[in-house]
């Protein structure tokens, strides 16, 4: 395989990731984003959670996985991350919720998960001290974190660069060209790509490039809202997120509270041409603020600096697609990860350079396939972003 070229379509966390991975194993890499930088959609302006937690059963083993390749990755990207790990706080606000969490804990505690319950607020406030006298209980994961999305994909992209990585901005890729049952390339709109596999980490626009080929990934498109502060001291070392998903958030480095919450419908199941900077609605960053000030009271003092949204590309059961194509040799997809696919990334990337180079994978991925998808699928809300 190192003889031959290889195309990863998007420059998310997962794209760059396997660029990275499939260079540093001997192959030529094109990496073709269609915005005008890396990290122009989903991965930049996530939460950036890096967490184990609160995550569906299939997930966990690669969520395990990522969290050992984060605690390392500055050194193996020569780079700052701004990966910190300090744990994840999921809190329950409400009786029925303190119900969904201590059943939650158990349920990741069977998987073998480090993680555990704090009964009441005095636990709670215990580990973060700056939480509403109102939150009830919470489950707490020390080994989760969190990280800078933009610095952390452009250190992969760099690193990618180094390793001999072709990245090419401002290039859309109109459609994938296949031939005898064999990838050939791919039409872009600056000409035509040619090479013997492609990888599609495209995030909302996958579903398109790869519906030609018999893969359908039943994606529905939702808009997810993001406030950040002005800087503040450091209040708060975790990450936040609670029973039914409506808010997440943490600090950053910068001493800046970034702030998510749930995903609104989007109008269309097309993204628009230019969905790169989508302003929220001002009602529900309002409600948001409301939410986040419930449970961490110094929020709701802070002034507001950044307001930003950013597509879903949301599957019917909140678990992504990674596989190789059945009908067409060269072929690798991952996308639908539903908003929490950012800690992910590093072990995305990692699979799908294993998928090209050698069919299969170090991880299970079986419950991942495409094939899973049915007309009666129900669908299942993800819970926390990033």
């Amino acid at each position: 395989m190192a003889n031959r070229d290889v195309i990863v379509i998007g420059g998310g966390i997962s794209g760059t990731a396997a660029a990275f991975d499939l260079a540093r194993g001997g192959v030529k890499v094109t990496l073709i984003e269609r915005g005008p930088e890396l990290a122009a959609m989903a991965s930049g302006w996530t939460l950036a959670g890096v967490r184990q937690s609160g995550r569906l059963a299939p997930e966990v083993p690669l969520a395990r996985a990522a969290v050992k390749r984060w605690e390392h990755l500055n050194e193996e990207l020569d780079a700052d991350t701004e990966y910190r790990q300090q744990g994840n706080l999921r809190l329950a606000r409400t009786p029925d919720e303190v119900d969904v969490i201590r059943a939650m804990v158990d349920e990741q505690q069977a998987l073998g998960l480090e993680i555990s319950f704090l009964p009441d607020n005095a636990a709670v406030r215990a580990v973060a001290p700056a939480l509403s006298e109102t939150v009830l209980a919470a489950s707490y994961c020390p080994s989760d974190g969190h990280a800078n999305p933009k610095m952390a994909v452009n250190a992969f992209g760099r690193a990618a660069e180094q390793e001999g990585v072709t990245i090419r901005t401002n290039t859309e890729v109109v459609e994938i060209e296949a031939n005898g049952g064999r990838v050939q390339g791919v039409r872009t709109n600056d000409g035509f790509i040619a090479a013997d596999a492609v990888v599609v980490a495209a995030g909302v626009y996958t579903d398109r490039l790869v519906r030609p080929f018999g893969i359908s990934i039943p994606i529905r498109i939702t808009q997810a809202i993001v406030a950040q502060t002005a800087p503040a001291p450091p209040l708060l070392a975790q990450v936040l997120g609670v029973a039914n998903g409506d808010i997440a958030g943490r600090q950053e480095v910068s001493g800046r509270l970034r702030f998510t919450g749930t995903s609104l419908p989007w109008p269309s199941q097309e993204p628009t041409r230019d969905p790169i900077v989508l302003l929220p609605p001002a009602g529900e960053i309002a409600a948001l603020v409301q939410r986040t000030a419930a449970v961490f009271p110094a929020f709701g003092k802070l002034g507001l600096e950044h307001l930003w949204g950013g597509l879903l590309d949301m599957t019917p059961d909140a678990l992504p697609v990674i596989e190789r194509a059945e009908h067409v040799e060269g072929l690798v997809v991952a996308a639908g990860f539903s908003g929490h696919g950012f800690c992910l990334g590093p072990v995305t990337g990692r699979i799908l350079a294993e998928l090209v180079t050698t069919g299969t994978s170090s991880l299970p991925i079986e419950a991942f396939r495409s094939s899973r998808f049915g007309s009666d699928q129900p669908t299942t809300e993800a819970l926390l972003h990033g």
